[in-house]
Order: structure tokens, then sequence, then C-alpha cells
């Protein structure tokens, strides 16, 4: 074997694996040393593929350690910003984000920090060019960055042969087997079969069949992109800030809190959950990202239920059509038609993304849509509400709409985010209005997926619960209700036994 193998290359591999283990414990929330001896292996047998896969392309021993350094850190870094702002660290689903803050910047790099990833971006493009330039290839450099891949898939191998128990609680794993034996576990956890009918959904039965002579409702549920009762944390929110809530809550058949599945973002752990009423502890390691391949497998919806009843069944989503795999997930949980970003104008924006108001507007269209026959019901996934709030300024003479007393430093992302959450407000007020003047019964389910990204809010006011609100209400019937907490889970369920007559045995 080449000396280089046994003496420098190896000092290469082994201060790297040092380092690695260093850049580790800057993690938040920090993994401890005492790990299964599985961890440990995976964890070196990963820096050493890695390493030796860099070294076979490139010749250059430092410039190869040095360049998975730097990935690992910067997993490290989009780890801690991730917990700083959703309090989940990064686990491996997170992955397809990178080339997400790629096509959609906007939605990911200003949690990261658009400076810091400008200058990161800078210094790396430098050193490649450096570490290129002045690190001479190495002798038997194809010999030895073989001889490295081999004993790397050695180490996986034995690391991987019994996986670790994972509780797919994303901090309790990071912190008992370190990042990348929670990644490596994670992986191969999302890749094997699940059987679907031990989901529990309650959607998963016989076909259903429509009454033979009963009228079908047609249903609407919106799902209102980071949508919270903010008065209750703050009391210089206005009340009027959400007056038509209020009168559809006062006249709702169910309201009350929802807890919901996801925390300040990962809007489709919560919407996979309405539309599924599969609760998120039965998912596995699916609950971080259902959509990327549990939801593409055909799984019970609500959506389905409805189709076999009779009802055309379609959703609005004023974004990429693309972004989460929704233009492919939708269709496989039983919608007919989904209509993306495109069947919306720039001038229906409010803020950066396409308004509430014209979310209203797109669901009065498709009810009122002449010689329709079917019954209809429309999933609509707002937009408008989505951060990085911070990016966006409120004129100071508006702020009187919206508060009482003035707003303090810490609270000055409140200002976007309430405005937003007035135009949800008018979007319901519009529906309301609407559906009341139509003669047809028409059902309106509403709720938000989760609360909002607000950490300097938060560190002035508390953080919140994370629960959200909802209602049941319907254009033909009044109900008296009494608040009463729902689990998410339990929400398509619940709106489908209020609003359509039940199957008929017959």
């Amino acid at each position: 074997m080449p000396d280089v193998l046994s003496s420098a290359f190896c000092l290469v591999v082994v201060l790297g694996f040092g380092l690695s283990c260093a850049f580790e414990m800057l993690l938040v929330p920090r993994p401890g040393w005492q790990r299964p001896l599985r961890a440990w292996l995976l964890h070196a047998g990963a820096w050493v593929l890695a390493v030796g896969l860099l070294y076979l392309i490139t010749g250059r021993a430092w410039f190869s350690a040095v360049n998975v350094l730097a990935l690992w850190l910067l997993i490290v870094l989009v780890s801690n910003a991730k917990y700083h702002s959703l309090r989940e660290p990064f686990v491996c689903a997170d992955f397809e984000y990178f080339s997400d803050a790629v096509r959609y910047p906007r939605l990911y790099l200003p949690f990261f920090g658009i400076g810091k990833a400008i200058g990161l971006a800078l210094l790396f493009v430098i050193y490649l060019g450096c570490g290129l330039y002045f690190e001479p290839v190495g002798a038997n450099a194809p010999v030895v960055a073989t001889a490295t891949l081999l004993g790397g898939v050695g180490l996986l191998w034995l690391g991987g042969r019994q996986p670790l128990p994972a509780t797919f609680d994303a901090s309790l794993d990071l912190g008992r087997w370190g990042l990348a034996a929670s990644l490596w576990t994670y992986f191969f956890a999302a890749r094997r079969p699940v059987a679907l009918a031990s989901l529990n959904s309650p959607f998963l039965g016989e076909a259903a069949r429509p009454m033979a002579d009963a009228p079908l409702a047609d249903l609407v549920s919106v799902q209102s992109e980071s949508f919270f009762d903010a008065r209750q944390m703050w009391p210089g929110i206005r009340e009027q800030v959400l007056s038509q809530f209020d009168t559809l809550r006062g006249e709702a058949l169910a309201q009350g809190r929802l807890q919901v599945a996801a925390w300040g973002a990962n809007t489709v752990r919560t919407e996979f959950a309405f539309l599924t009423g599969i609760k998120v502890d039965q998912l596995g390691v699916h609950r971080f990202n259902p959509y990327r391949h549990l939801a593409r497998q055909g799984v019970a919806s609500i959506a389905l239920e409805l189709k076999a009843r009779g009802y055309r069944t379609v959703c609005v989503h004023p974004y990429v059509g693309s972004f989460y795999g929704r233009d492919k997930v939708l269709p496989a949980l039983g919608f007919d038609e989904f209509i993306d970003v495109r069947s919306f104008t720039e001038q229906q924006k409010a803020g950066p993304f396409i308004g509430d108001c014209a979310v209203a507007d797109k669901i009065s269209e498709l009810l009122d849509a002449p010689g329709r026959t079917q019954p209809l019901f429309i999933h609509a996934i707002t937009m408008e509400n989505h951060g990085p709030l911070h990016l966006e300024s409120v004129a100071a003479a508006d702020l009187a709409l919206w508060f009482d007393r003035p707003l303090t430093a810490g609270l000055r992302d409140l200002a976007p985010y309430v405005r937003h959450l007035g135009n949800a407000d008018r979007m319901l007020g519009q529906l309301r209005e609407h559906l009341l003047a139509r003669g047809t019964p028409t059902g309106l389910c509403f709720f938000g997926d989760h609360v909002p990204i607000l950490p300097d809010v938060y560190a002035a006011l508390g953080e919140p619960q994370g629960d959200t609100e909802y209602f049941i209400w319907s254009n033909t019937a009044r109900s008296a209700n009494t608040p009463a907490d729902l689990g998410v889970e339990h929400l398509a369920k619940a709106f489908i036994d209020h609003l359509v007559p039940a199957r008929d045995a017959a």
C-alpha cells in the first residue's frame, strides 16, 4: 500500500473526522458523546466515504476534506437556523429544501440570513479556485481513493446492519445518535413500504355511495396560511381585525381551538392530516414531509370519499404547483382539478403573494360555474400570509387601522402579520356574503395551518402554544355552539358529518 495512504492521507482523514465531531457540537440541541457504537460507525463511515469520493474525483486530499467539512458545517448552520425558527433540527427530508432554496429563495434564505448565504457562497468559490490551483494531485490518488471508499462502505455496513430504534422525535434522536446517524436512519426509514391500512384513516373502507334522494351540499374548506387569533397574544391588536371571523364563529355549527401538526412552517403536515384524517404520530418518518413519498401512494382522503359520493373535487393553491409536488400529490389524494398560481394575475397580489381575497373570488367563480351538475368540494390553501414577514414593511400611518397602541421595537413584525390577518378576515366576509346569497346549501370549514414565524415577537411576548382556530359553518343552519378543541386529523370527518347526509346503507 502506498506510503501516502498510511501517513499523509490518513492524517487528513483522522483530523477531518475530529473536526466533523467538533462541528457537531455547535448543533442546537447538542448531541451527546455517549452514543451506540453503531452511531459512531455511521458517522465515521459517512465521513470516510464522502472524503474518498471527492478524493477520487479531484486527487487532492486537503481540498477534499475541507470541502466535506464545509458541507457538514453548512448543514449544522442550516439546522440551527431551522431550530431557531421552527423548534426542530435538520432531518433527512430537509435535503430537498436545498434545491427549493434556489428555486424559491424568498421562502428560505431570509431565515438562514441572506448576507450569511452570500458571504459563504463567495468564500466557497474563492476556496475552490485556490484549492484546485495550489494543491497538487496526490500520488496514486485513484488507488488511495478506492481503498478509502471501500473503507467507508464497510463502516456504513457495520453501522447499518441493525437499524437504530428511531422515535422520530427529531431532537431526541439527534441528541442520542448525532447528526450523521439520525440522517442515515431517517433516510432508510422513509423508503420502507407502509401498510396504508395501518394508518387508520377514517376515510379508508368500502366505497361510499351517494344518497338516493338527499341533496348534497357544496363544501368549501379553507386552510389559511399562518392563521391564528393573535389578539389573545397581545391586547394592542384591535378586535375588529377579525370581526368577520368572530361573526362566522358565532354562527358556526362547531368551532374552537385546533391542534395542528406543524409549528411555524411545514404546511403540508397539517394539510395532509386534514385531508387524510391521519394523526401525525402514526406516520413515523413521514411526519416530516408526508408529500415526499407517502401521499403519492394514494392514501385514503376526504377528496376520495366525496368523489365516491358523487362530488367533483377541486384544490386551489395560488402558488407554484410543483412546490411540495402538489401537482402530483393532490391528484393522487383524489382531486379532479388542481388550480395553482397560473390561474391568478400579478394584480391579485397582496404583498409578495396572491391575496386571500383573490382566493375568495376564485372559490365564488367555481361555485357559480354555469352548467354544473355535480356537487362541489373545494379545498383552498391560501398563501398571502406566508413569511418571511420581517422582509415586509407597513406605513406608520396605517398602523392605527390594526393597533390601538404603539408597537415597540420587538413587535415590529406584528404589523405585516396583522395586516394579512385583516385580509384573511375580508376573505371570510366575502365568502359569507356570497354563500348566504346562494340558493344551494353550502358548508364552509376554515382553519389555520400553523402559527407564524415571528421570533422577535415571541421573544417579547412569549411563544404561543402552537394551536390555531377552526370553525364549521353552513349557510342554511345556525348553532348556539360552545367551543370544542379538536385535532386537525378529526376536522375533515367532522365537516362531512355536519354537512353531508349519512351513507346509503341499502
